[in-house]
């Protein structure tokens, strides 16, 4: 005969809401809470049902999608601060070149030499060579004066050029602005004026040194550049006073080298001398005739011209700087 299965009693006490409500004791508010409970679910468990699994997965998804769009746009390479490369580089200059007004070379070399560069007027008898005519006629006409009107006070007997290769006023000109004269003056960059004496002098290649009374406080010496590498083409300036007036510019190119010069009077012969075609006329007898870095190459000492205007034509003349530091009696280069 089979035995009934035995169970023993569980030790968990059901809730009454599990177990309802004991039979017997249903009244009408039991019924009510029962039917409530069965009809409206708790607040948790709403909760529970608005953010179920499916939803809180889309969540996290979103906000991993913004966080990572996020830190991708602040990593993107920018466009403002990627490297320069050499064509970006290349184009920026060209765009300068376009766009920009930069001073020529000429303009460039000229101020560097301008503070070294002074004006050189003799006193004394007047000269009555064509030369010195011709040269008294310009300075006139310069000023607005008639031609042939004798000048006041002090008679200027010429007007030339000089420039300074020792800061303590030693200044190189020409032998022909000098020569003669009872009084030597010269005007600084700054307009500074000052007696000059002549304290060397080279016959041979027409230079005159002079040593100035006064100087200014910042008087600056002009460079000198060996004539060794020099070649027909390259390009040079003549900076003075022409006819009193400046300090002028004036651009051209080396036309010849080692030529040689006698004077329209036929008293002298100059030699290896530097041929150039930048203007020069009379008064820029003395100064410094100059290559693009703004170094002497040479003193200018003469232009040619067969006719009596004795003013420029297309050729001039210069002493190479060797000769003219010897005059000085500076090393060589």
């Amino acid at each position: 005969m089979r035995r009934p299965g035995l169970y023993s009693r569980s030790p968990r006490t059901p809730s009454p809401s599990a177990a309802g409500p004991a039979p017997g004791n249903a009244g009408p508010e039991a019924a009510a809470t029962a039917a409530g409970a069965a009809g409206t679910p708790s607040s948790g468990a709403a909760k529970a049902a608005r953010t179920g699994p499916g939803r809180k997965s889309f969540a996290a998804l979103l906000a991993l999608c913004v966080a990572l769009a996020a830190g991708g746009g602040y990593y993107w390479p920018r466009q403002g601060n990627r490297a320069l490369t050499q064509k970006d580089i290349d184009s920026a200059v060209m765009r300068t070149l376009q766009t920009a007004a930069l001073p020529s070379p000429a303009a460039k070399a000229a101020d560097i030499i301008r503070p070294s560069v002074v004006r050189v007027v003799s006193y004394g008898p007047e000269k009555k060579t064509p030369e010195a005519t011709t040269e008294k006629r310009g300075r006139n006409m310069a000023k607005g004066k008639p031609p042939e009107a004798d000048a006041e006070g002090d008679n200027e007997r010429g007007v030339g050029t000089g420039v300074v290769i020792v800061d303590k006023g030693v200044i190189l000109t020409n032998l022909h602005v000098v020569a003669g004269a009872d009084r030597i003056k010269v005007t600084f960059f700054d307009g500074l004026e000052s007696i000059a004496t002549v304290t060397g002098v080279q016959p041979e290649n027409d230079l005159a040194v002079l040593q100035a009374q006064k100087i200014p406080d910042d008087l600056a010496a002009a460079t000198m550049r060996s004539t060794a590498d020099l070649q027909p083409g390259d390009q040079v300036a003549a900076v003075g006073f022409p006819f009193g007036i400046g300090p002028s510019v004036s651009a051209g190119v080396v036309s010849g080298l080692k030529r040689s010069f006698r004077s329209p009077e036929g008293k002298q012969e100059l030699g290896n001398l530097i041929q150039f075609d930048a203007a020069a006329n009379p008064g820029n007898s003395g100064g410094p005739l100059i290559n693009m870095q703004g170094e002497v190459l040479g003193i200018v000492t003469a232009i040619l011209n067969p006719t009596q205007a004795r003013t420029f034509i297309g050729i001039a003349f210069a002493i190479p700087i060797e000769n003219a530091a010897a005059a000085a009696g500076m090393p060589p280069f």
